[in-house]
């Protein structure tokens, strides 16, 4: 067995009967056609489904709104990005020389999609409950913080509604630039509302994100005017 598989199932305390699962998931489409793609759509919805019941489990008290939120800030490429860098995930992937040199071990949605495959792997070769320990392991105090203040509204929402009840319109939001290659885009964002004279900026790498961003800025400003 090759010393640095052996090195990443220690990380993730699981040793795989199959090997072979495991190569696929760690296998880029890039590298040859036994990748791992269809992995990672099983993964998405081992991660879905253990977020989802670990979620509903610990807050009865929250709204369906309030558990998409909350699963939304866990299930996404930056999470799943992060966690995939804290294992060294990348540098056991397999790939194209062509995708390595162009920094592939590095780019975010290779390593996200590269984290639902292991958990993909891991279910179908030792089976849900295992599947479930590792996203927990790997969310760790993630899923703890969000299970914890998993009642906070985000910052667009907290926005509209401020606006609400002052019976104003609903804050504008618009895209006035998008930098980077398509594979990883940052996007700014400005968001103007009636409380403030002037638009004001966020950025993300996703529009959703920038918005929420250029939206936190705008309640901060108004709290410490």
């Amino acid at each position: 067995m090759p010393s640095d598989l052996v090195n990443l199932q220690d990380k993730i305390e699981f040793h795989f009967s199959d090997l072979s699962i495991l190569d696929r998931a760690l296998t880029h489409r890039s590298f040859n056609q036994e990748h791992n793609e269809r992995l990672e759509f099983l993964g998405d919805s081992i991660l879905g489904l253990v977020v989802s019941e670990a979620l509903w489990r610990d807050n009865p008290e929250a709204t369906e709104g309030e558990l998409s939120r909350m699963r939304a800030n866990l299930v996404n490429r930056d999470t799943l990005a992060d966690i995939a860098q804290e294992i060294d995930l990348g540098s056991y992937l397999r790939m194209g020389s062509g995708e390595r040199k162009s920094g592939g071990k590095r780019r975010k949605s290779i390593l996200a999609d590269a984290t639902e495959a292991l958990i993909a792997a891991v279910y179908l070769d030792g089976g849900l409950e295992q599947s479930r320990k590792l996203v927990k392991d790997l969310l760790g105090s993630r899923l703890s913080r969000r299970i914890t203040r998993g009642n906070e509204k985000d910052s667009k929402t907290r926005l509209q509604e401020l606006l609400q009840s002052s019976g104003l319109a609903l804050p504008q939001y618009q895209v006035i630039d998008t930098s980077g290659e398509a594979h990883d885009q940052t996007f700014t964002v400005t968001c103007l509302c009636a409380l403030i004279d002037k638009p004001v900026r966020g950025e993300g790498k996703s529009k959703r994100l920038a918005e929420q961003n250029a939206a936190s800025q705008v309640l901060e400003n108004l709290a410490n005017p």
